[in-house]
């Protein structure tokens, strides 16, 4: 099972990401079992919480801890242990290392110095939400995380609203609520779907526009939450020849907010944002 690569007198090691289970242990491989029984390390985001996970399989593995906060001093010492040979796996708390969790810095590392990095596949929250939503699987995107403050979730916000693929995210219980107010006025009131404790007992999946979503929202709410939403509308076609007031009007009758949609006629039209502004609200001079 375990891989190894030779540099001139010496063999490396190999660095596995091995995803664990979401929620239901039972969504744990064999291949996944058999590669942490048999690595001579294990490289977690939150020793303790893996280590109930290793118990229940009976895995012996030591562990070491890897997390947002160690990055750059472990991975020095990671790839030393790589060099001389040892193998490593990788895990965070759930799902895939690196997706929204530690592990790219170890890999991008792992990568330029030569080590072998082979992934194995597994529990994803994001992917497993997707399939039930009712929303068109593919082409979908995925962001994540979007920051927490306010004006820079705006910011990013504004910049998928043309995005045509279906959008997905990642959200805690007391930012759902903000989250999709914030999702409504950049993008306007689209369907889209919260997923939350996804394989467990209690998994939930609810469906509707982003307005009815934020009336579930307001309950109190655990664990955390996958939020998607369908992505926009073909961009209109946008006749350069008419007036630009009546640009901004047409796109924002298919749901896009006002400055959402004058930034889309002054990219068309080749023109400074402050023109189209000025032309579309005219009226109120």
């Amino acid at each position: 099972m375990e891989q190894q690569r030779s540099f001139g007198s010496h063999t490396t090691g190999t660095l596995y990401l091995v995803p664990t289970p979401i929620g239901n242990l039972g969504d744990m491989t064999i291949r996944a079992i058999e590669i942490l029984k048999t690595v001579d390390l294990i490289a977690a985001e939150d020793t303790r919480h893996t280590q109930m996970l290793l118990n229940h399989f009976e895995i012996k593995t030591k562990t070491i801890s890897f997390h947002e906060h160690n990055t750059q001093m472990r991975i020095p010492e990671l790839l030393a242990k790589l060099a001389n040979g040892e193998t490593i796996a990788q895990v965070s708390d759930a799902g895939m290392p690196s997706i929204s969790d530690p592990g790219k810095e170890l890999v991008r590392a792992a990568i330029d110095a030569g080590v072998p990095v082979v992934p194995f596949p597994g529990a994803n929250a994001a992917t497993t939400a997707l399939i039930a939503s009712g929303l068109p699987p593919q082409p979908f995107l995925f962001y994540g995380f979007l920051p927490r403050k306010a004006g820079e979730k705006n910011r990013e916000l504004e910049k998928l609203a043309h995005e045509s693929a279906t959008l997905l995210f990642y959200e805690s219980p007391h930012r759902v609520g903000k989250t999709l107010a914030a999702m409504q006025t950049a993008f306007g009131d689209r369907q889209a779907a919260l997923a939350r404790e996804l394989t467990k007992k209690f998994e939930t999946f609810i469906r509707g526009s982003l307005s009815a979503l934020q009336t579930y929202a307001a309950g109190d709410l655990k664990g955390e939450f996958v939020i998607m939403v369908e992505g926009a509308a073909d961009k209109p076609a946008v006749d350069v020849t008419v007036p630009l007031k009546m640009q901004v009007e047409a796109i924002v009758a298919t749901g896009a907010k006002p400055n959402a949609a004058i930034k889309l006629v002054a990219k068309q039209n080749g023109l400074a944002k402050q023109v189209v502004y000025d032309a579309y609200h005219e009226l109120e001079k």
